[in-house]
């Protein structure tokens, strides 16, 4: 009599042709189901275009096939979740998908796909926001080449500790763990030249080999562009979403919809838009005067169907705030708002 677990054990022993591992152990299997003679499974692929597709699809029927009492098997194809992805990615290159001793419920990464327009500092006061609710708070620098998150926290330079289980975070006055490259360095102007493969094991031990403990939010601070940073993030990192930020010219509206379609062909969910020196309020009459032009913030969220967070004013006092180490201080009144709303949609 064929069953499941017969079924799950003749696929146990269908390797991909790229690492030699198990397809089951990659967790490339999904709602086998048996009724009679008939074997039906989901074999879901890291993407639908691999060049493998045919012969893993071949090989895994194949396999069922020569099992006693099997009548006929069919086997359907799809997409990975992100999730699923970063497992897949994961075990593939023998690595675990994060530290033994972390335990972290949401992930959310912050990406522009453009240089300038605020990306650090929206990572920087939304781990902030996150905080003042309550929440236990990390703050991954992912910005290998040009990593500003320890210059926005800390008056002084602080180096992270070692143990023989990882590596600790620093934390700011506040409370949030903080992990950056130029942490690690022994000047802070010190240029990181490295190469792709490099950038990304580093993003990869910052996530696997800190010990970040008990996480509600891990905030991952971006560098633009869609390529190996970024690419990374979304395969080593199980994300509960995307953050994007843009500012009102049409240049940077542009270059965040790269960024929003890369986000979307990863599988990445993307939480809300944030448009950044989205206007300034003039200190003698209060008016809003719309620097770098109309608002394209509105446009961007309809088009990709997610939530516009909200709209940063340019603020002389958080360019002071930054560049003395003291982001903290800064009243977070404008920013509560759109972490409530990321809260609910990364819960969901």
């Amino acid at each position: 009599m064929i069953d499941e677990e017969r079924v799950r054990g003749a696929l146990e022993g269908v390797r991909h042709p790229e690492s030699g591992r198990s397809i089951m152990e990659l967790g490339m299997v999904k709602d086998v189901s048996v009724e009679g003679g008939k074997v039906r499974f989901t074999l879901a692929l890291p993407f639908l275009d691999v060049p493998v597709r045919d012969q893993l699809a071949r090989d895994a029927k194949e396999a069922v096939e020569g099992l006693e009492g099997v009548e006929g098997v069919e086997v359907d194809v799809r997409e990975m979740t992100q999730r699923e992805r970063v497992h897949f990615f994961s075990v593939q290159e023998g690595a675990t998908p994060e530290g033994r001793a972390n335990d972290i419920r949401h992930v959310v990464a912050v990406m522009s796909g453009k240089g300038g327009v605020g990306k650090s500092l929206v990572s920087g006061l939304l781990a902030l926001a996150l905080r003042e609710k309550g929440f236990e708070v990390g703050l991954l620098d992912a910005d290998i080449t040009g990593p500003s998150i320890p210059k926005m926290f800390f008056r002084r330079p602080k180096r992270p500790e070692g143990s023989h289980d990882g590596i600790l975070p620093v934390e700011s006055g506040r409370g949030i763990k903080i992990m950056s490259i130029n942490l690690l360095l022994e000047r802070e102007d010190e240029a990181v030249i490295w190469r792709g493969p490099l950038i990304s094991s580093a993003i990869k031990q910052f996530w696997r080999d800190v010990l970040w403990g008990r996480l509600d939010y891990l905030v991952v601070d971006l560098p633009p562009g869609t390529s190996d940073a970024s690419l990374t993030v979304m395969q080593a990192v199980p994300l509960s979403g995307v953050v994007l930020v843009t500012s009102p010219q049409e240049l940077a509206g542009m270059v965040v919809r790269k960024a929003a379609r890369m986000a979307r062909r990863m599988g990445a969910p993307m939480l809300g838009l944030v448009e950044n020196m989205s206007y300034a309020v003039c200190p003698k009459c209060g008016a809003k005067i719309e620097i770098f032009g109309p608002s394209r913030a509105e446009e961007i969220s309809r088009a990709f169907g997610i939530p516009l967070l909200g709209r940063i004013p340019l603020d002389p006092r958080i360019s002071e705030l930054c560049d003395s180490g003291s982001i903290e201080e800064y009243p977070l009144e404008r920013f509560a708002p759109i972490a409530e709303v990321l809260v609910r949609r990364a819960s969901d």
